[in-house]
């Protein structure tokens, strides 16, 4: 890839959370775009998160420098301030105080997702400790990483969620993080402007992610045989859509027209034209409104 395809090149970003899933697809997808990516997470070489998967912040910084960018892994629990500090000094140290793309993709709730029963029938303490995974992470990471970005006068900030209206999403500490991480986007983008940085929030569709392919029992290479138990599964997304998307908003000079706005990958494609990792276009919001609103409603107008 040439240098004018990698819009990126000497770019320096952040993934927090990238061991799997969407932020692994942003850390990859940025690498591919020529960026230095730092990938932090939990689940490293050295030891596993309590999530017990097998995925690592190694095996992601890998697949970006083999995509082309440089990768590193730096093991990280954002859910603890004193490490996230030694990590954007550490970033402020290594790259002359440069840091151009911060991506909250912290996650981690879905052991904690509680989809049966109302909140007066919830454990708090798991309601609790998914909100701290979730949204308390993010805002740690933002509150020792922003200054790097606002001393130099530019750069974005990248929040994912899942969804981008305000429809409820069935569960109550499940749509309060995810929700609130929207917010969180709003509210950075407004402290942010004057200082020339942008803040977006940003959702996959029906993503094909590492556990959501162990939980139909495929791999990325066998994933059509899912459709069967799942038909709305032939509308998924992989990862690199998502990353995608993120990638082509922070090599967008006027990305900051959009600061405080949630987005879509099926409303970005369209304005920057990339597609998915088989190349197709995905619109789950199309597929939405065919297929699934009698059932469930209209899904709502972005936030």
């Amino acid at each position: 890839m040439t240098t004018e395809k990698r819009p990126l090149t000497g770019k320096v970003a952040l993934v927090a959370g990238g061991t799997r899933g969407g932020g692994r697809g942003v850390a990859v997808e940025l690498g591919a775009a020529g960026a230095t990516v730092y990938v932090t997470g939990r689940s490293s070489s050295a030891g596993p998160s309590g999530l017990g998967r097998p995925e690592t912040i190694e095996e992601t910084a890998e697949r970006v420098t083999a995509a082309g960018g440089t990768g590193i892994p730096v093991r990280v629990d954002h859910a603890r301030p004193e490490e996230v500090r030694a990590l954007a000094e550490r970033i402020a140290a290594e790259q002359e105080g440069r840091l151009d793309v911060l991506v909250n993709s912290v996650w981690g709730g879905d052991p904690l997702t509680d989809w049966e029963h109302p909140l007066w029938e919830q454990d708090l303490d798991r309601g609790l400790r998914l909100l701290r995974q979730a949204v308390e992470t993010h805002v740690i990471t933002s509150r020792f990483t922003l200054p790097l970005m606002v001393a130099r006068g530019r750069g974005l900030v990248v929040e994912v969620t899942d969804g981008n209206t305000a429809r409820y999403r069935g569960s109550l500490f499940y749509d309060l993080a995810k929700s609130s991480v929207i917010r969180l986007a709003v509210a950075q983008a407004a402290e942010l402007k004057p200082h020339g940085v942008a803040a977006v929030a940003i959702t996959p569709g029906f993503l094909r992610s590492e556990a959501v392919l162990d939980h139909f029992g495929v791999t990325e290479a066998n994933w059509r045989e899912a459709i069967a138990a799942d038909p709305h599964f032939a509308h998924s997304e992989t990862p690199a859509y998502l990353g995608r998307a993120v990638a082509a908003l922070a090599a967008d000079p006027g990305v900051m027209a959009k600061t405080g706005r949630a987005l879509a990958t099926w409303g970005l494609y369209e304005e920057y034209g990339f597609t998915d990792a088989d190349g197709t276009q995905p619109d789950f919001a199309a597929h939405w409104a065919e297929a699934l609103v009698d059932e469930y409603g209209p899904l709502g107008d972005p936030l």
